[in-house]
């Protein structure tokens, strides 16, 4: 009698645990997520016409702590500042790289994602960070809130950071060679660059003081400045440099980046650099 009991309950339990499938899989039958698809904003089908859909690159302007550092003050652009922001990028960077080195270049080489936060990204030691670059496929861009797109100097400083970041993603495609650059200024690398000044890292052979913290580092401050002057601008800060031989290293390392763009990437720096004036103009105009 024992035996058939237990015979009983086994049946009762198997029947229930058909069940408990059959109602399980009645269940996922119907997805957890949702899969409608998101409503568009106007800024959000612009950004599809002017950056996802030619360039594949997906604009983050919507807060995620996914996104950014969660330990920073930081929050996200002011919805009204987005697309001039977007504009002004396009038109100095993407365009600038795009009629210097053809339809394709930027669609190649160009990071993945885009993300704008409004607020500057502080550290502990009294620097902020305007941007930086992850991995090759992502640019993060500071400061968005505070750009005044009547003011040449204020654009170039913000464009200053993205031309600096994706130098960094061009030197991930193609490799700079680092050790004979590396060899110019060798001993005046400093990773506490933060304690000098502009002008006196310009007396050590380096363009700004954040050049000085490392060699990667040198190379993108190198282009980013080079690419914020015109060509009689830049010649001109050279020339106000009162150390010979640190205007002789700079001009060593204007030649290894010349040479760089034109053998990897076939573009003529200089042409870039007066394309990208050219655009400038045309923004604050």
């Amino acid at each position: 009698m024992k035996n058939k009991f237990i015979k009983y309950i086994a049946v009762a339990a198997v029947a229930i645990g058909i069940s408990a499938c059959s109602d399980d899989d009645s269940i996922r039958s119907e997805s957890v997520f949702d899969t409608e698809a998101p409503e568009l904003t106007d800024l959000d089908q612009w950004i599809r016409q002017e950056y996802t859909n030619p360039y594949n690159i997906e604009v983050i302007y919507k807060w995620s702590e996914f996104e950014f550092a969660i330990e920073r003050y930081l929050y996200p652009a002011t919805l009204e500042n987005v697309e001039p922001t977007l504009k002004v990028v396009k038109k100095i960077w993407i365009d600038s790289y795009t009629e210097v080195g053809g339809d394709d270049f930027v669609k190649i080489s160009a990071p993945r994602q885009l993300a704008l936060s409004g607020g500057f990204n502080s550290n502990p030691e009294g620097t902020i960070t305007l941007g930086f670059a992850e991995g090759g496929k992502k640019i993060v861009l500071f400061n968005v809130d505070f750009i005044d797109f009547t003011d040449r100097n204020n654009i170039q400083q913000f464009l200053n950071t993205i031309q600096h970041e994706y130098t960094h993603i061009l030197n991930q495609t193609v490799p700079f060679d680092e050790q004979t650059f590396g060899e110019i200024t060798p001993t005046d690398y400093n990773p506490n660059w933060y304690q000098s000044t502009d002008a006196a890292a310009n007396e050590k052979g380096f363009v700004t003081a954040y050049a000085s913290s490392a060699i990667t580092e040198d190379f993108a401050e190198m282009v980013a400045t080079f690419l914020r002057y015109d060509n009689q601008g830049w010649n001109d800060f050279i020339d106000n440099i009162n150390n010979v031989q640190a205007r002789r290293d700079i001009r060593t390392k204007e030649a290894m980046m010349a040479e760089y763009f034109n053998s990897a990437f076939n573009i003529d720096i200089y042409e870039l650099q007066e394309v990208v004036q050219q655009h400038t103009d045309e923004v604050v105009n």
